[in-house]
């Protein structure tokens, strides 16, 4: 079994809330206690867990909203931190994405997410690689 599943995991939670407009479950997925922050593309940065929360309630009701889809997600980890770096497809556009997670009672919380536009065509968006060794970052 791949040794970061659980943080892989945390992050795919994070893509199928953004996809199903689930505010509950994104409101679940970000840390109650660590800091966060969030700099969606053409926005400015957001700080604070209310200020995050809100800009995901405005995303989850516009109705022009497009379907967002992760690829080549792959994770690294430190101690209680971990990072996801992977790409979005968002219909016709490819956005480079980093999202940074903390444990928080057992369980990995995201504390930031920022995306942006990816202008040149990544490496294969194939599956997650198996290289990084628990507990350190590469």
């Amino acid at each position: 079994m791949h040794e970061h599943a659980d943080i892989i995991f945390a992050n795919e939670a994070f893509y199928v809330a953004f996809q199903m407009k689930d505010l509950e479950a994104m409101e679940d997925l970000w840390a109650q206690e660590a800091p966060v922050a969030c700099t969606h593309p053409g926005w400015p940065s957001l700080s604070g867990r209310e200020q995050v929360l809100k800009s995901w309630r405005a995303i989850f009701e516009n109705p022009d909203a497009v379907a967002v889809t992760c690829r080549g997600a792959k994770a690294r980890r430190y101690g209680d931190t971990a990072f996801v770096t992977c790409y979005e497809v968002i219909g016709e556009n490819l956005l480079a994405a980093t999202n940074i997670f903390v444990r928080e009672e057992g369980a990995w919380k995201m504390v930031h997410h920022q995306a942006g536009p990816c202008h040149v065509p990544p490496p294969e968006l194939g599956e997650d690689d198996d290289d990084e060794e628990a507990g350190r970052l590469q």
